[in-house]
């Protein structure tokens, strides 16, 4: 299969003025976002409709609600390119944009017409009310294992009565709706699974607390929890047919193969933004054409670094290019996220050492402090750096000569 890597004009372009605005706007703001836990509404609003003016999927919604819009950037690979640059400034606006989020995908794969119209409708107008979606898998003893969900589901007349706790949710608290998962027997696996777009305001369906996490600190992730939640039976995602054998929930799942990548080309962002900023600390104080071995160390550090990264984002590039291209990209996909984190978090570690004492204590510094607390779930969320190593080892063990 053939892959072409070289960016077209247009998407130089919007790498550009994405980089520009992340570099001038978005990272002077972003420490005092991570204080602040949040970033202000009147920010996302500005930044939404400047979004909505350049057809950035990834910039709307986070992982991009809209084919048309993907389109316009050049599809999946365009939107990853604009999922890295916005990163460059600050990963955690990037989670705080409006729109149906991790949500979006399954409702798009899996939805009827009526329910995407539904609840794709309340995003168009970015001038009114912030709106947002949300994913609801993960539960406190379910989290990569999505067989071992508990969240039980059992129909009731034209309802669903749903019972159980989601954790790490982002946009839980906030989310004008939410996609929840949950079984109708844990005995059946997969093949009990349904998924649910339940409703803000729905009777039984409330938040719990609001995590106060390490990194990603502006971005708002909380728990969920339903009691005997009666959800109207048009929000089984797909209908009672999707379910008729576990090719529904599947669906759902397999947009993980498209979001992977773009949460790869996120913990890139990050590193990337580490790495300049090692290479910027070290052109300033040291004289690396000098014949001394620690010089020569420290330029060997930096080159492994970038090639890494470097690495890591033409895997997610590959990915994405294969799902442009309607190709299976699961063990891509997974590749992909496995190498991003990876190389991130090596990165942001390599940059505090490369910067010494004052990489971790100085005032100056604390942006790095801020990449390496922000950088840890990169290798955690959208399935574990284990989680993906067994993907990819199954699928490479079944078909070896895919590789």
């Amino acid at each position: 299969m053939t892959i072409e890597f070289t960016l077209t004009k247009r998407q130089l372009e919007m790498k550009g003025a994405i980089h520009g605005v992340a570099e001038n706007v978005i990272r002077p703001q972003s420490l005092a976002w991570d204080r602040a836990g949040a970033v202000p509404d009147e920010f996302l609003r500005n930044f939404a409709r400047m979004a909505s003016a350049m057809g950035s999927s990834a910039m709307r919604s986070g992982l991009g609600e809209e084919k048309g819009s993907a389109e316009k950037m050049g599809g999946n690979v365009g939107t990853l390119i604009a999922s890295e640059e916005i990163s460059f400034g600050d990963a955690a606006l990037l989670l705080c944009l409006p729109g149906p989020g991790l949500g979006g995908p399954p409702v798009r794969a899996t939805g009827t017409a009526e329910q995407k119209e539904r609840f794709f409708g309340i995003f168009q107008d970015v001038d009114a009310i912030l709106r947002w979606g949300a994913y609801g898998l993960t539960e406190p003893g379910a989290g990569s294992d999505v067989a071992g969900i508990r969240t039980s589901c059992r129909k009731e007349g034209k309802h669903w009565v749903l019972n159980g706790r989601k954790c790490y949710i982002t946009n839980g608290a906030r989310a004008a709706w939410t996609v929840i998962f949950a079984t109708i027997d844990p005995g059946l696996g997969r093949a009990g699974h349904r998924a649910f777009v339940v409703e803000k305001g729905t009777p039984g369906f409330a938040v719990g607390r609001i995590e106060e996490k390490m990194g990603l600190r502006a971005s708002e992730t909380a728990e969920l929890v339903l009691e005997d939640c009666r959800v109207p039976e048009e929000n089984l995602l797909g209908g009672e047919e999707a379910y008729v054998t576990k090719e529904g929930f599947m669906t759902a799942m397999k947009t993980f193969d498209n979001t992977r990548p773009i949460v790869a080309t996120m913990a890139i962002g990050i590193g990337r933004a580490a790495y300049e900023y090692a290479r910027a600390f070290v052109k300033e104080n040291y004289v690396l054409s000098r014949p001394i071995p620690r010089y020569a160390a420290l330029a060997e550090r930096l080159a492994r670094t970038g090639r890494n990264l470097h690495a890591a984002r033409m895997m997610s590039w590959r990915a994405a290019e294969m799902a442009d291209r309607g190709i299976p990209n699961a063990k891509e996909a997974s590749m992909s996220k496995a190498m991003g984190g990876q190389a991130a978090i090596r990165a942001c570690i390599e940059a505090i050492e490369i910067c010494g004492a004052e990489g971790s204590i100085a005032k100056d510094h604390q942006l790095l402090e801020k990449w390496f607390r922000d950088i840890k779930v990169y290798d955690i969320f959208e399935g574990t750096g284990q989680i993906q190593r067994i993907v990819i080892s199954k699928r490479l063990m079944t078909d070896l000569k895919s590789f």
